[in-house]
């Protein structure tokens, strides 16, 4: 009997995404960084049954009813995904300028999210990771929940790799997330030292942790445990680091930028698919570049599944 495919669960917040078309016009979808990266992982993996789920919490809206239904769309199981009533999603709005650079605007206080980890439905929420061959999680994750809630992850995803898992984060640092940048410094290397792979931003972690350039922030991570790490830097190279390579992986010219929205998170969905299909870190930062350019050519965080780059 052929193994069964690889099961992936990512951990996050899916929002209501308000996209501007001008002043008073928006567009209405779902995004939200993790995701987006659930989202693009489950379509390149689709048609190698690679399993993909969401863990979450929603409320018994109508949005949290279109957004289960925008999951199953997208081949994202729900099993993971909590029911908290009186809660609703998280909601931001988008305004991008003339360079297709954006600026979010959020309302997510009392978004279901946040309490994804509250409780006994959420003790077996974080018992149910264990049973995944990958976890994928983000800063933004961490930010939303109380410090009891990130005790409560941090605890499964220990369980987790102790059975064989593998850890995949992206710090995602966003300043308005935190009470304090200590704080976030503090979380985050925590989850960085339950991470096989990381997946910063350069921006974002220079920002954070004062690294002058990528090849310090490799030094950090490495001296923190992670074995693997691909940082982005927008239209600049990645480097790639896993202890066989060390090397500046060109990102793909695009001719014109529409929405930077998502582009990281889709690297790192084509990162991720193409490491758990086997292949090597450098062509899986290619992978990673391939997705981000078709990203960034459309508007919105999740482009339609036939605008998707064919594999290589």
């Amino acid at each position: 009997m052929p193994p069964r495919p690889p099961r992936v669960a990512a951990i996050g917040e899916c929002m209501i995404e308000l996209r501007h078309r001008d002043d008073w016009r928006v567009d209405l979808a779902f995004g939200g960084d993790t995701f987006n990266t659930a989202a693009y992982l489950s379509r390149l993996g689709r048609t190698e049954g690679l399993s993909v789920d969401y863990a979450t919490a929603l409320g018994k809206d109508p949005y949290s009813a279109a957004m289960r239904a925008a999951f199953a769309r997208e081949g994202i199981g729900l099993s993971l995904v909590r029911t908290i009533a009186g809660r609703l999603p998280g909601l931001y709005a988008i305004r991008t300028d003339a360079q297709g650079e954006r600026t979010f605007f959020y309302w997510r206080r009392e978004a279901a999210a946040r309490a994804m980890f509250d409780g006994p439905e959420g003790e077996a929420l974080a018992s149910a990771l264990q049973d995944y061959d990958w976890l994928y999680f983000s800063g933004i994750t961490l930010s939303i929940l109380d410090d009891e809630a990130r005790l409560t992850l941090f605890a499964a995803l220990d369980a987790a790799r102790a059975r064989g898992a593998r850890i995949a984060f992206d710090p995602n640092y966003r300043p308005l997330g935190w009470s304090e940048p200590a704080v976030a410094r503090a979380v985050m290397s925590e989850a960085l030292r339950r991470s096989d792979l990381a997946l910063p931003t350069f921006l974002d972690e220079r920002s954070l942790f004062g690294d002058a350039d990528a090849e310090a922030c490799v030094r950090r991570l490495t001296k923190l445990g992670v074995k693997e790490i691909a940082i982005k830097d927008s239209g600049a190279p990645a480097l790639v680091h896993d202890g066989t390579h060390h090397a500046n992986v060109p990102a793909i010219s695009v001719a014109r930028i529409v929405d930077t929205t998502a582009a990281g998170d889709a690297f790192n969905a084509g990162y991720l698919h193409a490491r758990i299909a086997g292949r090597p870190a450098l062509e899986a930062a290619s992978a990673g570049h391939r997705l981000a350019a078709s990203v960034v050519a459309h508007p919105g965080a999740i482009i339609p599944a036939a605008s998707m780059p064919r594999p290589a």
